[in-house]
């Protein structure tokens, strides 16, 4: 979304205060370097200025940087109970079959201890089966690659996020 004039939700997030709106940044990504440095450079005009302060952050993050904002994911195929967030974004896996549900639990196991972290994808609008092979895929990588791959996810995330909080009033259903 671009425009001229900055969305109502934009503006409130521009003007509400660093605790509250740090709080918000939070929920975006637990990342606390990711979340000064996207509070630094409010006011956002546009949605856009948004995803680039957004977007350059996540490229300045440190892999201690990237593990903290991983450890605000919940492994895919069992969200956080009670977080409709985390329920929305893992969609694609509601309706597996026990069977797919039971591979995931295995490969996420196997992918956490060979990386130490979550497997960390961009869930929205994937199948349950798209997502096993992805992981199916990455497993393999060297923790080199799979850290540039985790830091591009978590980017693409934190934009379907942001967007909610730039263009969603307050109370309204996200």
């Amino acid at each position: 979304m671009s425009s001229s004039t900055t969305p109502a939700a934009l503006a409130r997030f521009n003007t509400s205060d660093d605790g509250t709106a740090r709080s918000v940044l939070h929920e975006v990504c637990a990342s606390r370097a990711w979340g000064s440095k996207v509070l630094a450079q409010r006011p956002y005009a546009t949605t856009d200025a948004l995803f680039a302060a957004s977007d350059a952050a996540m490229a300045e993050l440190t892999a201690q940087d990237l593990a903290e904002a991983m450890a605000g994911h919940p492994p895919i195929g069992r969200p956080k109970p009670g977080d409709p967030t985390s329920n929305r974004e893992q969609s694609g896996m509601a309706g597996a079959s026990d069977e797919l549900k039971a591979e995931m639990l295995e490969l996420n196991l196997a992918y956490q201890e060979k990386f130490g972290h979550v497997f960390l994808i961009c869930a929205s609008g994937r199948t349950g089966e798209q997502m096993r092979d992805a992981l199916r895929n990455r497993i393999d990588n060297s923790p080199e690659q799979e850290r540039e791959i985790v830091r591009v996810e978590l980017g693409k995330i934190n934009r379907i996020r942001l967007t909610r909080i730039a263009e969603t009033a307050e109370g309204d259903a996200a």
